[in-house]
């Protein structure tokens, strides 16, 4: 059952959405936030946005060939965005040091996690995003507490 479900109409709307993502992982106390969503969902422009939310100040972009960036948020803190899309097995996420990076405690956005699930820690927040026209998108937020 989600936590939080969303709808969002346009681009416009995204910053609104990702204020009310960024309460909701907030008030989880969960460190680990997975995306889930097709290629091309929004995956990354969501957790640009959500960064916005958390004052990070870096353009974020996707780290598809680096697998992880380091933002700071409004307080200083890290923040870790990580993309797996390209990775070729678990062993290099963790010759990486990705289940370091999630036990940091730390928040870690991750996309494409079902790549390195074996490394995921529980519980985490799984954010799932669905385009449902050009620019309207679909998010619901969930909390996993089982491996």
């Amino acid at each position: 059952m989600p936590v939080l479900h969303l709808s969002v109409a346009a681009l416009a709307g995204l910053p609104a959405a990702a204020r009310q993502l960024a309460a909701a992982i907030a008030a989880s106390g969960c460190t680990v936030v997975a995306f889930e969503g097709e290629m091309g969902a929004g995956k990354t422009t969501l957790i640009r946005a959500l960064g916005a939310a958390l004052g990070v100040e870096d353009d974020i972009s996707s780290p598809t060939f680096a697998l992880v960036n380091e933002y700071r948020d409004g307080r200083g803190a890290p923040v870790y965005h990580f993309d797996f899309y390209r990775i070729d097995s678990v062993d290099e996420a963790a010759r990486i040091g990705a289940a370091e990076y999630f036990d940091s405690g730390y928040l870690c956005l991750v996309e494409w996690p079902a790549r390195v699930e074996a490394l995921l820690p529980v519980p985490r927040l799984e954010i799932t995003v669905i385009p449902t026209g050009p620019e309207s998108r679909e998010i619901s937020l969930k909390t996993r507490n089982e491996a």
